[in-house]
């Protein structure tokens, strides 16, 4: 049994989604120590419960000591089953969370499955289900990672209650993938959203500020596609407003930002804060923005053959990816830094890349 600190850098739940996603993928059995101990509330939440719980069921795994609260976990599968799951968070918890566990994992099983999650489809600190349908998805298709989403519900803190279903087919292994040149951006393109009692106005604003910001920078003829929704009543449980802004490059990158509406916040500055966030990514002409590079290590990691991304600087997210899985592979990442500078026609900047890159294992199902 392997022990991996869940104290290590960022110290969040995205050690223990890695280390039994890998776990059940490799047929490894794990312990996981110090849980979450980098956030102010330690140990498991209902988030993380249910996902765990959800890799025990179809993975048919022996888990030890797994309650809210728990710190210490040992987690011991046994294979991977195709089926029909069901991940209820209770809360405004992430199904994208959830996703980021269970998907890979269902990649290796022996027959289609099908899962329906419930919790939050828009919330904080996670990234949100747009992203993950317009960005991640399209992206993943890329490793030979193709999957069905559909959005039944949308679901905002408190009381969450979105409802997401998703198909996921088997595959014999995942392809390597090369996301290291940026090319030239095509067009900017995104979602702004209100939902409940919020007016329009609300949608509106924020994509007119984040118009405004993307113009300072870049030349208007690029196109700039924000769609501008009221969310049917019919299809949500509760109240939010939100952004997303991404962006579309000639050679096939992806990247974007999301922000979400909040009290004391005008719609305006939601707008200026997603945009800020992708405008920082495309400073380093960037081949995977933030949120994405850390999901995409442990997808390099079970590849057939050399894959490598070009990202901005180093998050601690990903380089606590890069610990979990060099911790139950044999997997070893380079990363090499380029520092440089670039002079542009708003200000002289300091761009800073990492090459990220690794020799997968060429992971390849399991007879069961």
């Amino acid at each position: 049994m392997i022990t991996i600190d869940g104290s290590y850098l960022e110290g969040g739940g995205q050690i223990l989604r890695n280390a039994t996603t890998l776990s059940v993928i490799l047929n490894i059995p794990v312990r996981i120590t110090n849980i979450r101990a980098g956030r102010s509330q330690d140990g498991l939440r209902p988030q993380h419960l249910t996902s765990i719980q959800l890799l025990t069921e179809f993975s048919e795994a022996k888990l030890d000591n797994a309650t809210i609260g728990t710190t210490d976990i040992q987690f011991i599968p046994k294979i991977i089953k195709s089926g029909s799951y069901i991940g209820d968070t209770k809360t405004a918890g992430s199904v994208c969370l959830m996703m980021q566990t269970a998907l890979p994992c269902l990649l290796f099983a022996s027959e289609p499955s099908e899962l329906k999650l419930l919790g939050g489809t828009n919330t904080e600190f996670a990234p949100d289900i747009d992203y993950y349908e317009m960005i991640f998805q399209p992206i993943a298709k890329q490793f030979n990672f193709n999957f069905d989403l559909r959005i039944i519900r949308r679901g905002y803190y408190p009381k969450g209650g979105g409802d997401v279903r998703i198909t996921i087919n088997p595959i014999e292994h995942l392809k390597a993938i090369n996301l290291t040149d940026f090319g030239q951006i095509k067009r900017f393109f995104g979602r702004s959203f209100v939902a409940g009692n919020l007016s329009i106005q609300i949608a509106n604003e924020m994509t007119e500020a984040a118009k405004n910001l993307i113009h300072e920078h870049y030349a208007k003829d690029i196109p700039i596609e924000i769609e501008i929704i009221k969310e049917p009543d019919n299809m949500i449980i509760g109240t939010a407003s939100g952004i997303m802004i991404a962006v579309e490059t000639t050679t096939g990158c992806l990247l974007a930002a999301n922000a979400l509406g909040k009290r004391g916040k005008s719609a305006s500055e939601v707008g200026i804060q997603a945009t800020e966030e992708l405008l920082k990514d495309l400073s380093y002409e960037a081949c995977v923005d933030r949120y994405l590079e850390d999901q995409l290590i442990l997808l390099m990691a079970l590849a057939k053959g050399h894959s490598k991304i070009l990202c901005g600087p180093l998050s601690d997210r990903t380089k606590t990816a890069i610990y979990v899985v060099e911790h139950l592979t044999n997997v070893k990442f380079q990363i090499t830094e380029n520092l440089s500078t670039k002079t542009d026609d708003k200000s002289f900047t300091s761009h800073s890349t990492t090459l990220i890159e690794c020799e997968g294992l060429g992971c390849q199902r399991r007879s069961f």
